[in-house]
Protein backbone atom coordinates (compact mmCIF):
# COMPACT_ATOMS: atom_id res chain seq x y z
CA UNK A 1 0.00 0.00 0.00
CA UNK A 2 1.33 3.42 -0.90
CA UNK A 3 2.21 5.61 2.05
CA UNK A 4 2.13 9.37 2.35
CA UNK A 5 5.52 10.91 2.93
CA UNK A 6 6.76 10.36 6.49
CA UNK A 7 7.39 13.35 8.68
CA UNK A 8 10.89 14.24 9.71
CA UNK A 9 12.44 11.93 12.31
CA UNK A 10 13.71 14.96 14.21
CA UNK A 11 10.35 16.13 15.47
CA UNK A 12 11.61 19.30 17.08
CA UNK A 13 13.38 20.98 14.16
CA UNK A 14 10.54 21.29 11.68
CA UNK A 15 10.55 24.80 10.23
CA UNK A 16 7.50 26.63 9.02
CA UNK A 17 8.35 28.61 5.87
CA UNK A 18 7.58 32.29 5.97
CA UNK A 19 5.64 33.96 3.21
CA UNK A 20 7.57 37.10 2.25
CA UNK A 21 4.36 38.83 1.18
CA UNK A 22 2.69 38.12 4.52
CA UNK A 23 2.72 40.95 7.09
CA UNK A 24 3.66 38.58 9.93
CA UNK A 25 5.61 35.35 10.32
CA UNK A 26 4.38 32.17 11.99
CA UNK A 27 5.66 30.98 15.35
CA UNK A 28 4.99 27.28 16.02
CA UNK A 29 4.53 26.50 19.70
CA UNK A 30 6.96 23.76 20.69
CA UNK A 31 5.15 20.52 21.43
CA UNK A 32 6.90 18.28 24.00
CA UNK A 33 7.99 14.87 22.76
CA UNK A 34 9.36 11.80 24.53
CA UNK A 35 12.56 12.04 22.46
CA UNK A 36 13.29 15.42 24.09
CA UNK A 37 14.63 13.51 27.10
CA UNK A 38 14.77 9.93 25.75
CA UNK A 39 16.78 10.47 22.53
CA UNK A 40 17.34 6.76 21.89
CA UNK A 41 13.66 5.96 21.30
CA UNK A 42 13.14 4.52 17.84
CA UNK A 43 10.13 5.35 15.67
CA UNK A 44 7.95 2.56 14.31
CA UNK A 45 5.49 2.37 11.40
CA UNK A 46 1.97 3.24 12.43
CA UNK A 47 -0.06 0.06 13.23
CA UNK A 48 -3.00 1.61 11.39
CA UNK A 49 -1.24 0.45 8.20
CA UNK A 50 -2.07 -3.14 9.19
CA UNK A 51 -5.54 -2.37 10.53
CA UNK A 52 -7.92 -4.16 8.16
CA UNK A 53 -10.72 -1.71 8.95
CA UNK A 54 -8.82 1.48 8.17
CA UNK A 55 -6.99 1.29 4.84
CA UNK A 56 -5.46 4.78 5.27
CA UNK A 57 -5.68 6.73 2.01
CA UNK A 58 -3.00 9.04 0.66
CA UNK A 59 -2.87 12.18 2.78
CA UNK A 60 -4.32 10.37 5.80
CA UNK A 61 -1.30 11.03 8.01
CA UNK A 62 -0.61 14.50 9.36
CA UNK A 63 2.74 16.04 8.47
CA UNK A 64 4.79 17.96 11.02
CA UNK A 65 4.49 21.05 8.83
CA UNK A 66 0.68 21.17 9.14
CA UNK A 67 -0.35 23.74 11.74
CA UNK A 68 -3.45 25.45 13.09
CA UNK A 69 -3.28 29.22 13.54
CA UNK A 70 -4.22 30.60 16.93
CA UNK A 71 -5.94 33.60 15.36
CA UNK A 72 -7.72 33.74 12.02
CA UNK A 73 -8.87 37.35 12.13
CA UNK A 74 -6.11 39.81 11.25
CA UNK A 75 -6.38 43.55 10.73
CA UNK A 76 -4.39 44.34 7.57
CA UNK A 77 -4.70 48.11 7.87
CA UNK A 78 -1.37 49.92 7.79
CA UNK A 79 -1.67 51.19 11.36
CA UNK A 80 -2.68 47.84 12.90
CA UNK A 81 -0.38 46.41 15.54
CA UNK A 82 0.10 43.12 13.69
CA UNK A 83 1.26 44.84 10.50
CA UNK A 84 3.32 47.60 12.08
CA UNK A 85 5.24 45.32 14.44
CA UNK A 86 5.35 42.23 12.18
CA UNK A 87 4.42 40.22 15.26
CA UNK A 88 4.45 36.47 14.57
CA UNK A 89 1.27 34.47 14.29
CA UNK A 90 1.13 31.77 16.95
CA UNK A 91 0.43 28.31 15.54
CA UNK A 92 -0.09 24.82 16.97
CA UNK A 93 0.56 21.36 15.59
CA UNK A 94 -2.46 19.93 13.85
CA UNK A 95 -3.93 16.89 15.60
CA UNK A 96 -4.28 13.53 13.92
CA UNK A 97 -2.49 10.27 13.13
CA UNK A 98 1.23 10.33 12.35
CA UNK A 99 3.13 8.07 9.97
CA UNK A 100 5.46 7.06 12.78
CA UNK A 101 4.64 5.99 16.33
CA UNK A 102 6.78 5.43 19.42
CA UNK A 103 4.77 2.71 21.18
CA UNK A 104 4.31 -1.00 20.45
CA UNK A 105 0.61 -1.75 21.07
CA UNK A 106 1.43 -4.97 22.94
CA UNK A 107 3.59 -3.00 25.39
CA UNK A 108 1.07 -0.24 26.12
CA UNK A 109 -0.61 0.01 29.48
CA UNK A 110 -2.91 3.03 29.46
CA UNK A 111 -4.55 4.82 32.39
CA UNK A 112 -7.59 7.12 32.22
CA UNK A 113 -8.62 9.42 35.09
CA UNK A 114 -11.36 12.02 35.58
CA UNK A 115 -10.91 14.84 38.10
CA UNK A 116 -12.93 17.77 39.45
CA UNK A 117 -16.62 18.48 38.95
CA UNK A 118 -19.02 16.78 36.58
CA UNK A 119 -19.58 17.83 33.00
CA UNK A 120 -21.74 16.41 30.18
CA UNK A 121 -19.63 14.14 27.99
CA UNK A 122 -17.13 12.78 30.53
CA UNK A 123 -18.33 9.22 30.01
CA UNK A 124 -18.22 9.69 26.24
CA UNK A 125 -14.56 10.74 26.40
CA UNK A 126 -13.72 7.70 28.56
CA UNK A 127 -15.60 5.40 26.21
CA UNK A 128 -13.92 6.77 23.10
CA UNK A 129 -10.45 6.58 24.65
CA UNK A 130 -11.06 2.90 25.41
CA UNK A 131 -12.62 2.08 22.04
CA UNK A 132 -10.05 4.12 20.10
CA UNK A 133 -7.05 2.51 21.79
CA UNK A 134 -8.57 -0.96 21.46
CA UNK A 135 -9.94 -0.83 17.91
CA UNK A 136 -7.48 1.47 16.15
CA UNK A 137 -4.18 0.53 17.78
CA UNK A 138 -4.85 -2.91 19.25
CA UNK A 139 -4.17 -1.92 22.85
CA UNK A 140 -5.43 -4.52 25.31
CA UNK A 141 -4.30 -3.12 28.66
CA UNK A 142 -6.52 -0.12 29.46
CA UNK A 143 -7.34 0.89 33.03
CA UNK A 144 -9.58 3.42 34.72
CA UNK A 145 -8.32 5.25 37.80
CA UNK A 146 -11.24 5.94 40.13
CA UNK A 147 -11.79 8.89 42.51
CA UNK A 148 -9.65 11.44 40.69
CA UNK A 149 -5.97 12.09 41.36
CA UNK A 150 -6.09 10.43 44.79
CA UNK A 151 -7.20 7.22 43.12
CA UNK A 152 -3.73 6.66 41.66
CA UNK A 153 -2.30 5.89 45.09
CA UNK A 154 -5.35 4.98 47.19
CA UNK A 155 -7.30 2.53 44.98
CA UNK A 156 -6.69 -0.29 42.56
CA UNK A 157 -7.37 0.64 38.93
CA UNK A 158 -10.21 -1.11 37.12
CA UNK A 159 -9.71 -2.84 33.79
CA UNK A 160 -11.65 -1.38 30.86
CA UNK A 161 -12.67 -2.82 27.51
CA UNK A 162 -15.11 -1.87 24.72
CA UNK A 163 -17.81 -4.25 25.95
CA UNK A 164 -17.76 -2.74 29.45
CA UNK A 165 -17.93 0.89 28.24
CA UNK A 166 -20.33 0.22 25.36
CA UNK A 167 -23.24 2.33 26.67
CA UNK A 168 -21.32 4.85 28.79
CA UNK A 169 -21.88 7.69 26.32
CA UNK A 170 -25.59 7.53 27.17
CA UNK A 171 -24.93 8.20 30.86
CA UNK A 172 -24.32 11.46 32.69
CA UNK A 173 -21.52 11.91 35.21
CA UNK A 174 -18.41 9.73 35.18
CA UNK A 175 -18.44 5.98 35.64
CA UNK A 176 -14.87 6.22 36.98
CA UNK A 177 -16.03 8.51 39.81
CA UNK A 178 -14.29 11.79 40.49
CA UNK A 179 -13.13 14.00 43.32
CA UNK A 180 -11.47 17.32 44.00
CA UNK A 181 -8.08 17.68 45.63
CA UNK A 182 -6.01 14.68 46.65
CA UNK A 183 -3.07 15.79 44.51
CA UNK A 184 0.18 14.36 45.89
CA UNK A 185 2.75 14.51 43.10
CA UNK A 186 5.24 11.94 44.30
CA UNK A 187 2.56 9.45 45.31
CA UNK A 188 0.85 9.82 41.95
CA UNK A 189 3.99 9.37 39.84
CA UNK A 190 5.19 6.53 42.09
CA UNK A 191 1.82 4.81 41.54
CA UNK A 192 2.03 5.34 37.76
CA UNK A 193 5.45 3.66 37.82
CA UNK A 194 4.26 0.90 40.14
CA UNK A 195 1.32 -0.02 37.91
CA UNK A 196 3.47 0.12 34.79
CA UNK A 197 1.35 2.73 33.02
CA UNK A 198 3.12 4.27 30.02
CA UNK A 199 0.19 6.31 28.67
CA UNK A 200 -1.83 8.54 31.00
CA UNK A 201 -4.97 10.37 29.85
CA UNK A 202 -6.16 13.07 32.27
CA UNK A 203 -9.65 14.58 31.93
CA UNK A 204 -10.30 17.74 33.94
CA UNK A 205 -10.45 21.51 34.21
CA UNK A 206 -7.76 24.15 34.65
CA UNK A 207 -6.84 22.96 38.16
CA UNK A 208 -6.54 19.40 36.87
CA UNK A 209 -4.40 20.61 33.97
CA UNK A 210 -2.07 22.38 36.40
CA UNK A 211 -1.69 19.03 38.12
CA UNK A 212 -1.01 17.41 34.74
CA UNK A 213 1.80 19.92 34.18
CA UNK A 214 3.44 18.84 37.44
CA UNK A 215 3.00 15.14 36.62
CA UNK A 216 4.51 15.65 33.16
CA UNK A 217 7.47 17.60 34.59
CA UNK A 218 8.15 14.94 37.24
CA UNK A 219 7.97 12.14 34.68
CA UNK A 220 10.38 14.12 32.53
CA UNK A 221 12.72 14.66 35.50
CA UNK A 222 12.74 10.94 36.21
CA UNK A 223 13.27 10.26 32.46
CA UNK A 224 10.37 7.81 32.31
CA UNK A 225 9.00 6.53 29.01
CA UNK A 226 5.47 7.67 29.89
CA UNK A 227 3.33 10.00 27.77
CA UNK A 228 0.83 12.32 29.43
CA UNK A 229 -2.15 13.82 27.57
CA UNK A 230 -4.83 16.12 28.93
CA UNK A 231 -8.39 16.51 27.70
CA UNK A 232 -9.73 19.86 28.95
CA UNK A 233 -13.08 19.65 30.71
CA UNK A 234 -14.98 22.59 32.10
CA UNK A 235 -18.68 23.13 31.74
CA UNK A 236 -18.07 26.86 32.34
CA UNK A 237 -15.98 27.04 29.14
CA UNK A 238 -13.35 29.06 30.99
CA UNK A 239 -10.23 27.30 29.61
CA UNK A 240 -8.36 29.49 27.17
CA UNK A 241 -6.94 28.93 23.66
CA UNK A 242 -9.49 26.26 22.64
CA UNK A 243 -12.78 27.22 21.00
CA UNK A 244 -14.86 25.55 23.68
CA UNK A 245 -14.81 22.73 26.19
CA UNK A 246 -16.82 19.57 25.66
CA UNK A 247 -20.20 19.66 27.43
CA UNK A 248 -20.59 23.41 27.01
CA UNK A 249 -23.22 23.24 24.27
CA UNK A 250 -25.19 20.67 26.27
CA UNK A 251 -25.07 22.99 29.28
CA UNK A 252 -26.42 25.91 27.24
CA UNK A 253 -29.17 23.70 25.84
CA UNK A 254 -30.19 22.53 29.32
CA UNK A 255 -30.07 26.09 30.66
CA UNK A 256 -32.87 26.91 28.23
CA UNK A 257 -35.22 24.70 30.21
CA UNK A 258 -34.50 26.61 33.42
CA UNK A 259 -34.94 29.97 31.67
CA UNK A 260 -38.19 28.81 30.09
CA UNK A 261 -39.52 27.70 33.48
CA UNK A 262 -38.52 31.05 35.02
CA UNK A 263 -40.24 32.89 32.20
CA UNK A 264 -43.48 30.95 32.65
CA UNK A 265 -43.42 31.47 36.42
CA UNK A 266 -42.78 35.20 36.03
CA UNK A 267 -45.38 35.67 33.30
CA UNK A 268 -47.99 33.82 35.37
CA UNK A 269 -47.64 36.12 38.38
CA UNK A 270 -48.44 39.75 39.12
CA UNK A 271 -45.15 41.62 39.08
CA UNK A 272 -43.29 38.32 38.75
CA UNK A 273 -39.53 38.00 38.44
CA UNK A 274 -37.92 34.74 37.31
CA UNK A 275 -34.37 34.55 38.62
CA UNK A 276 -32.03 31.90 37.18
CA UNK A 277 -28.49 31.24 38.42
CA UNK A 278 -26.26 29.45 35.93
CA UNK A 279 -22.76 28.04 36.28
CA UNK A 280 -19.81 30.36 35.71
CA UNK A 281 -17.43 31.06 38.58
CA UNK A 282 -15.09 33.41 36.76
CA UNK A 283 -16.70 33.65 33.34
CA UNK A 284 -20.22 34.15 32.07
CA UNK A 285 -20.20 32.09 28.88
CA UNK A 286 -23.14 29.85 29.78
CA UNK A 287 -25.24 32.81 30.93
CA UNK A 288 -24.29 34.79 27.81
CA UNK A 289 -25.05 32.03 25.30
CA UNK A 290 -28.21 30.97 27.11
CA UNK A 291 -29.42 34.57 27.05
CA UNK A 292 -28.75 34.89 23.33
CA UNK A 293 -30.50 31.59 22.68
CA UNK A 294 -33.64 32.07 24.75
CA UNK A 295 -34.91 35.56 23.80
CA UNK A 296 -36.90 35.62 27.05
CA UNK A 297 -34.18 37.18 29.23
CA UNK A 298 -34.51 40.80 30.34
CA UNK A 299 -31.12 41.12 32.02
CA UNK A 300 -27.93 39.04 32.08
CA UNK A 301 -25.33 39.55 34.82
CA UNK A 302 -21.87 37.96 34.50
CA UNK A 303 -18.60 38.18 36.48
CA UNK A 304 -16.91 40.25 33.76
CA UNK A 305 -19.19 43.27 34.23
CA UNK A 306 -19.65 45.61 37.18
CA UNK A 307 -23.19 46.49 38.13
CA UNK A 308 -25.07 48.04 41.03
CA UNK A 309 -28.55 47.80 42.50
CA UNK A 310 -29.62 51.20 43.80
CA UNK A 311 -29.88 54.54 42.07
CA UNK A 312 -30.15 55.91 38.58
CA UNK A 313 -29.11 53.36 35.94
CA UNK A 314 -29.04 50.54 38.52
CA UNK A 315 -30.59 47.10 38.32
CA UNK A 316 -33.58 47.92 40.55
CA UNK A 317 -34.56 50.94 38.46
CA UNK A 318 -34.33 48.82 35.30
CA UNK A 319 -36.45 46.01 36.77
CA UNK A 320 -39.09 48.43 38.00
CA UNK A 321 -39.38 49.89 34.51
CA UNK A 322 -39.58 46.45 32.93
CA UNK A 323 -42.29 45.34 35.39
CA UNK A 324 -44.35 48.42 34.59
CA UNK A 325 -44.01 47.76 30.85
CA UNK A 326 -44.49 43.99 30.72
CA UNK A 327 -45.72 42.92 34.15
CA UNK A 328 -42.84 40.45 34.51
CA UNK A 329 -39.07 40.08 34.05
CA UNK A 330 -36.50 37.30 33.70
CA UNK A 331 -33.06 37.75 35.22
CA UNK A 332 -30.12 35.41 34.46
CA UNK A 333 -27.01 35.57 36.62
CA UNK A 334 -23.74 33.63 36.53
CA UNK A 335 -22.67 32.19 39.88
CA UNK A 336 -19.54 34.35 40.03
CA UNK A 337 -21.39 37.62 39.38
CA UNK A 338 -21.71 40.19 42.15
CA UNK A 339 -19.59 38.31 44.69
CA UNK A 340 -18.06 41.55 45.97
CA UNK A 341 -21.55 42.88 46.74
CA UNK A 342 -22.39 40.16 49.28
CA UNK A 343 -21.42 40.96 52.89
CA UNK A 344 -19.12 38.31 54.35
CA UNK A 345 -16.78 37.75 57.26
CA UNK A 346 -13.00 37.81 56.98
CA UNK A 347 -12.99 34.03 57.38
CA UNK A 348 -15.45 33.63 54.51
CA UNK A 349 -13.25 35.82 52.30
CA UNK A 350 -10.37 33.35 52.71
CA UNK A 351 -12.31 30.06 52.61
CA UNK A 352 -11.26 27.69 49.82
CA UNK A 353 -12.56 24.36 48.53
CA UNK A 354 -10.53 21.17 48.00
CA UNK A 355 -9.43 22.37 44.57
CA UNK A 356 -7.99 25.55 46.06
CA UNK A 357 -10.72 27.80 44.64
CA UNK A 358 -12.24 30.57 46.74
CA UNK A 359 -15.62 29.48 48.07
CA UNK A 360 -18.37 31.61 46.54
CA UNK A 361 -21.54 32.59 48.33
CA UNK A 362 -24.88 32.06 46.64
CA UNK A 363 -25.38 35.28 44.71
CA UNK A 364 -28.75 34.11 43.40
CA UNK A 365 -30.20 33.54 46.87
CA UNK A 366 -28.74 36.85 48.09
CA UNK A 367 -30.17 38.75 45.12
CA UNK A 368 -33.58 37.17 45.64
CA UNK A 369 -33.57 38.46 49.22
CA UNK A 370 -32.47 41.93 48.09
CA UNK A 371 -35.24 42.08 45.48
CA UNK A 372 -37.86 41.19 48.07
CA UNK A 373 -36.49 43.81 50.50
CA UNK A 374 -36.55 46.43 47.76
CA UNK A 375 -40.18 45.73 46.82
CA UNK A 376 -41.35 45.66 50.41
CA UNK A 377 -39.65 48.99 51.02
CA UNK A 378 -40.81 50.82 47.89
CA UNK A 379 -44.06 49.03 46.98
CA UNK A 380 -45.42 47.74 50.27
CA UNK A 381 -49.02 47.34 49.13
CA UNK A 382 -48.40 45.78 45.70
CA UNK A 383 -48.19 42.11 44.77
CA UNK A 384 -44.74 40.77 43.94
CA UNK A 385 -43.04 37.40 43.62
CA UNK A 386 -39.55 36.11 42.84
CA UNK A 387 -39.09 32.53 41.63
CA UNK A 388 -35.48 31.44 42.04
CA UNK A 389 -34.18 28.53 39.96
CA UNK A 390 -30.70 27.02 40.36
CA UNK A 391 -30.31 24.16 37.83
CA UNK A 392 -26.55 23.66 38.39
CA UNK A 393 -26.52 19.98 39.24
CA UNK A 394 -29.28 19.15 36.76
CA UNK A 395 -27.23 20.71 33.95
CA UNK A 396 -23.82 19.25 34.65
CA UNK A 397 -25.08 15.71 35.38
CA UNK A 398 -26.91 15.07 32.08
CA UNK A 399 -25.50 13.06 29.15
CA UNK A 400 -23.92 15.02 26.31
CA UNK A 401 -26.06 16.01 23.35
CA UNK A 402 -25.22 14.96 19.78
CA UNK A 403 -22.88 17.89 19.10
CA UNK A 404 -20.90 17.39 22.28
CA UNK A 405 -20.78 13.61 21.78
CA UNK A 406 -19.16 14.16 18.39
CA UNK A 407 -16.68 16.61 19.92
CA UNK A 408 -15.85 14.15 22.73
CA UNK A 409 -15.16 11.40 20.20
CA UNK A 410 -12.84 13.47 18.03
CA UNK A 411 -10.97 15.10 20.91
CA UNK A 412 -10.39 11.64 22.46
CA UNK A 413 -9.15 10.16 19.20
CA UNK A 414 -6.91 13.18 18.67
CA UNK A 415 -5.34 12.59 22.08
CA UNK A 416 -4.71 8.93 21.26
CA UNK A 417 -3.03 9.75 17.93
CA UNK A 418 -0.82 12.34 19.64
CA UNK A 419 0.30 10.00 22.41
CA UNK A 420 0.99 7.17 19.98
CA UNK A 421 3.19 9.57 18.00
CA UNK A 422 5.27 10.15 21.14
CA UNK A 423 3.94 13.56 22.04
CA UNK A 424 3.51 14.24 25.74
CA UNK A 425 2.59 17.11 28.03
CA UNK A 426 -0.14 18.31 25.66
CA UNK A 427 -3.90 18.66 25.42
CA UNK A 428 -6.06 18.13 22.37
CA UNK A 429 -8.77 20.61 21.52
CA UNK A 430 -10.50 22.72 18.90
CA UNK A 431 -8.80 25.89 17.70
CA UNK A 432 -10.74 27.87 15.12
CA UNK A 433 -12.68 24.75 14.17
CA UNK A 434 -9.62 22.52 13.73
CA UNK A 435 -8.22 19.94 16.16
CA UNK A 436 -4.78 20.77 17.45
CA UNK A 437 -2.19 19.87 20.10
CA UNK A 438 -1.41 22.52 22.69
CA UNK A 439 1.29 22.36 25.39
CA UNK A 440 -0.53 21.55 28.64
CA UNK A 441 1.35 24.25 30.53
CA UNK A 442 -0.03 26.87 28.19
CA UNK A 443 -3.60 25.60 28.61
CA UNK A 444 -3.28 25.33 32.39
CA UNK A 445 -2.71 29.08 32.73
CA UNK A 446 -4.82 30.43 29.87
CA UNK A 447 -8.18 31.95 30.74
CA UNK A 448 -11.21 32.36 28.53
CA UNK A 449 -13.15 35.31 29.87
CA UNK A 450 -16.04 37.01 28.14
CA UNK A 451 -14.75 40.00 26.20
CA UNK A 452 -17.36 42.63 27.00
CA UNK A 453 -15.94 44.87 24.28
CA UNK A 454 -16.61 42.50 21.39
CA UNK A 455 -19.69 41.90 19.28
CA UNK A 456 -21.05 38.99 21.32
CA UNK A 457 -21.65 41.07 24.43
CA UNK A 458 -23.08 43.81 22.24
CA UNK A 459 -25.55 41.24 20.95
CA UNK A 460 -26.60 40.44 24.51
CA UNK A 461 -27.23 44.13 25.17
CA UNK A 462 -29.28 44.40 21.99
CA UNK A 463 -31.38 41.35 22.92
CA UNK A 464 -32.05 42.37 26.54
CA UNK A 465 -31.89 46.18 26.23
CA UNK A 466 -30.33 46.17 29.69
CA UNK A 467 -28.39 49.17 31.00
CA UNK A 468 -24.60 49.32 30.80
CA UNK A 469 -24.47 49.98 34.56
CA UNK A 470 -22.08 52.91 34.17
CA UNK A 471 -22.83 55.30 37.03
CA UNK A 472 -23.69 58.82 35.91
Amino acid sequence: MALSSPEATNLNTAKIPENPSSPCSIHLQKLPHLTDYLPNLKPLPNPLEKNTLYHPPAGFYINQSEVVLGKIIVDLSADSEAVSSHSPQVAYNRAGPRWQVFFEPKDIKAAIVTCGGLCPGMNTVIRELVVGLWEMYGVRQIYGVTAGYRGFYSRDPIELNPKLVHNWHKLGGTALETSRGGFDLNKIVDAIEHHGFNQVYIIGGDGTMRGAVNIFNEIQRRKLNIAVAGIPKTVDNDIGIIDRSFGFQTAVEMAQQAINAAHIEAESAVNGIGLVKLMGRSTGHIALHATLSSRDVDCCLIPEIDFYLEGEGGLLEFLEKRLKENGHAVLVVAEGAGQDMIPRTEAQKEERDESGNLVFLDFGAWLKSELKNWWTRDHANELFTVKYIDPTYMIRAVPANATDNLYCTLVAYSAIHGVMAGYTGFVSGLINGNYAYIPVEEVAHARNEVNTKDHKWAWVRSVTNQPDFVKP
